[in-house]
């Protein structure tokens, strides 16, 4: 993995599917330097140099309006793993990398990441659900030095947990109650239970590393 200026005539897909934040994020990326196209064409996505895929909401709703765009999941599949394109997924969308999600019932997701989605059940009452503010991101001992996920304190709005079959895919952590994954990393492909467009400086640094990421 390595980092690198960033090219200029690079464009990142924002995939539009009904389910994210989309002006904040568009307007995080911007900041931290990127060209963006917001998108629900899957000919856009087959031919971005980078995707993001945010997500707010329950999982079920984003998984199936994902679904619903004629050919999106197969694009972003193509792009991804055989094109190799750096990808992030932004709370929901970092949810739909698992295998899983029981919110609303078990609803299949992405599979690129193995895992489910579950809910948080800390084992302390006093401790709220959801998990709501600002939290410490904690790097997993095997991935410190990751290109893109960095130590620091980020903003976190979730009532669902990732819970990864393998701790390798587990980059950080975060505690609330329980230790909760805050991000995953897997080759080319990181999600961020987080959200980069309302944390900050913090927020803002993880998107430039992310646009400068060639792994």
């Amino acid at each position: 993995m390595g980092v690198r200026e960033t090219r200029m005539s690079e464009v990142v897909a924002l995939v539009d599917y009904g389910a994210g934040n989309l002006h904040s994020v568009h307007n995080a990326l911007k900041a931290a330097g990127a060209s963006v196209t917001v998108t629900a064409d899957p000919y856009v996505v087959r031919a971005a140099d980078r995707i993001v895929l945010p997500g707010v909401g329950s999982f079920k709703a984003c998984a199936e309006g994902l679904a619903a765009i004629p050919h999106m999941i197969e694009a972003m599949t193509e792009r991804v793993h055989v094109g190799a394109a750096p990808f992030l997924g932004i709370c929901v969308g970092m949810q739909l990398l698992a295998d899983r999600g029981l919110e609303h019932g078990a609803t299949k997701g992405l599979g690129w990441v193995p895992g489910e989605v579950r809910l948080i059940e800390p084992s302390d009452a006093s401790i709220k659900v959801p998990h709501m503010g600002w939290n410490d991101v904690a790097m997993m001992p095997h991935a410190r030095d990751h290109a893109v996920i960095d130590e620091g304190e980020a903003y976190f709005l979730h009532s669902y947990h990732f819970a990864a079959e393998n701790p390798q895919d587990v980059a950080a952590m975060t505690d609330h109650g329980e230790g909760l994954v805050a991000a995953v990393a897997r080759g080319n492909i990181i999600g961020v239970q987080f959200h980069p467009e309302k944390s900050q400086a913090y927020g803002i640094a993880t998107l430039r590393r992310f646009l400068e990421w060639y792994p």
